[in-house]
């Protein structure tokens, strides 16, 4: 738990900055599904959905990287983010196949962010001011 919390201020930063590539889901819907999910939606109303996931998702990111600045922001956002991650998680892992295959980087990536958030927020480090 030390080496958590000693370095929450990158782990953030790192996180944020990685989950806020999906940007790229907001410019390029098609491509962030295949090179995400190995797959693609279709049709004017997945593009919507699509982009506008990948907007929510960016702020998420943007959202842990000021919070390696401003830990009184972090019990929250690290909260909203490892709800948000988990629940991808299980959605992969529910739907296999294919999609679980393609995914694996995903959730392998979100899985870690969740553990890790949670042994922090959990831990009560959340509402220590940094050393």
């Amino acid at each position: 738990m030390t080496l958590i919390t000693s370095n929450i201020k990158w782990i953030l930063i790192i996180a944020g900055a990685l989950t806020a590539t999906m940007a790229y889901a907001a410019i390029a819907p098609q491509g962030a599904m295949m090179s995400s999910f190995g797959a693609t939606l279709e049709g004017p109303l997945a593009n919507i959905i699509v982009r506008s996931w990948g907007l929510m998702v960016t702020l998420i990111g943007a959202m842990l990287i000021l919070s390696a600045f401003r830990p009184k922001y972090r019990r929250l956002v690290m909260s909203a983010a490892a709800i948000g991650k988990l629940f991808l998680v299980a959605l992969i892992v529910i739907e296999g196949g294919a999609i679980m295959t393609a995914a694996l980087p995903v959730v392998i990536f979100d899985g870690l962010v969740v553990l890790i958030f949670a042994a922090f927020v959990l831990g009560g480090h959340a509402n220590k001011p940094e050393s």
